[in-house]
């Protein structure tokens, strides 16, 4: 299953880590030097949850934003209470 979130689309994304030494020129340095550049990745906070779809209720992923910013609608609670038992 692919890491996307279910209302924003955020998804993985690739970048580069560069990785630099020295001291910069605004500190007395001859400047930063780059001494590699590798990929990497940016993944988004996805969390599966319970939330309500069209009137129904399913499990959908969706990034921690998008619970923040409240675009997904959680179920009501339940107030289940066991049948009692018939005693007789």
């Amino acid at each position: 299953m692919s890491r996307v979130c279910y209302f924003t689309g955020k998804r993985t994304v690739a970048g580069k880590s560069i990785a630099r030494r020295g001291k910069a020129k605004r500190l007395g340095g001859v400047g930063k030097k780059v001494t590699g550049i590798t990929k990497r990745k940016f993944k988004p906070n996805i969390q599966k949850v319970r939330a309500v779809v069209d009137g129904k209720v399913c499990r959908i992923r969706v990034s921690a934003k998008a619970i923040r910013i409240g675009l997904v609608q959680k179920p009501p609670k339940r107030n289940y209470k066991p049948a009692e038992q018939a005693t007789g």
